[in-house]
């Protein structure tokens, strides 16, 4: 499953997206401590597994959070991204 964190307004959807399903297999979850913003944290789902998850602060303002990360020029890869062994995080923006 993917879940969709994040908002959607006149400016674009920003949404960090995380499939759940490749999620649960990582042990080590190394995107959250990769963040430099502390955007990911773990929680558990309603299945009882851990997954990373988007922290509520951030929910709102993404878009905001994220945009250290996001220079409007040469962009170098996300770290959180970078640091998920399964590929389960993409971003919308």
């Amino acid at each position: 499953m993917k879940a969709h964190y994040g908002y959607k307004d006149g400016a674009g959807d920003f949404f960090i997206i995380i499939d759940t399903d490749n999620c649960i297999d990582c042990t080590d979850h190394p995107c959250v401590p990769a963040c430099p913003e502390s955007v990911l944290e773990i929680i558990e789902d309603d299945y009882d597994d851990m997954v990373a998850s988007v922290t509520g602060d951030h929910r709102k303002k993404i878009k905001y959070s994220c945009a250290p990360c996001k220079p409007d020029i040469n962009r170098p890869p996300l770290p959180c991204i970078e640091a998920c062994p399964k590929n389960a995080i993409e971003h919308s923006w």
